[in-house]
């Protein structure tokens, strides 16, 4: 099985442009059975090793634009937390099927889910970099503002050593995502260089994100993958084409 470490070009005009950066992804095994349900119409779990993957993935996403104009004032920046599995289509295209994206700021949260239909969530999330350390701290917000619902705790020591292997390109090289929208499956593509990547280690989890998104206990036990961008790299800028229909 392979999987592309560079991303493909663009199949269509980019629309959205943004930076990643300070990305942790934990991984568990499940049975594809347990996401398939989960996943939109036409879209199948994609497994590796036998299993279907969910992963929960803190990072920053900055200088958020809608492509030609500039990054948007102030909330251009802001923490973002996904639950995740993995999809392929019956045209092969391999792609991220997101449960849940909690994020801090209420604007992009609503043009998300204008624009992609994405299960974007408005949350209260904190970031502390403390050199091979780094933590997340999320939690979910009410209506009315309050920060009362589900969230996460998420601490790693990041390792220096890169990594590149078939299982690391399976969980982080996808090249768009799927999603229902409007009662159609759709599938939008992304391009950016390939992940920057090194072990880390787990050094506290206490979620509550992943049981919210219909996968109860799973957090309760090691993840079976854990990984990092490198301590202070700059991150990349990735870029969005305008969905289409599967």
């Amino acid at each position: 099985m392979s999987f592309e470490r560079e991303a493909p070009p663009l199949p269509r005009r980019a629309v959205i442009a943004q930076r990643w950066s300070d990305a942790v992804f934990l991984h568990w095994r499940v049975e594809p059975a347990a996401v398939a349900p989960m996943l939109p119409r036409g879209v199948e779990p994609d497994v590796f090793d036998g299993s279907a993957w969910v992963g929960l993935v803190p990072f920053v996403l900055s200088e958020f634009r809608f492509l030609p104009l500039p990054p948007v004032p102030l909330v251009g920046t802001f923490r973002e937390v996904n639950v995740r599995t993995y999809g392929v289509d019956a045209a092969g295209r391999r792609g991220v099927v997101f449960r849940t994206l909690e994020a801090e700021h209420l604007a992009p949260v609503l043009a998300a889910r204008a624009i992609f239909g994405l299960p974007y969530r408005w949350a209260r999330i904190g970031m502390r970099d403390a050199g091979p350390l780094i933590e997340y701290r999320s939690r979910r917000r009410r209506a009315d503002g309050r920060a009362v619902g589900p969230g996460t705790r998420i601490a790693v020591e990041r390792d220096t050593a890169a990594v590149d292997t078939a299982l690391s390109r399976f969980l982080t090289a996808r090249w768009g995502f799927h999603e229902t929208h409007l009662g159609q499956t759709i599938w939008a593509a992304n391009e950016h260089a390939p992940w920057p990547l090194v072990e880390a280690r787990v050094r506290a989890l206490d979620d509550a994100l992943v049981s919210d998104a219909g996968l109860g206990g799973l957090a309760g036990r090691t993840p079976d993958s854990v990984l990092a961008m490198p301590t202070r790299h700059p991150g990349f800028h990735t870029r969005f084409s305008r969905a289409v229909r599967v």
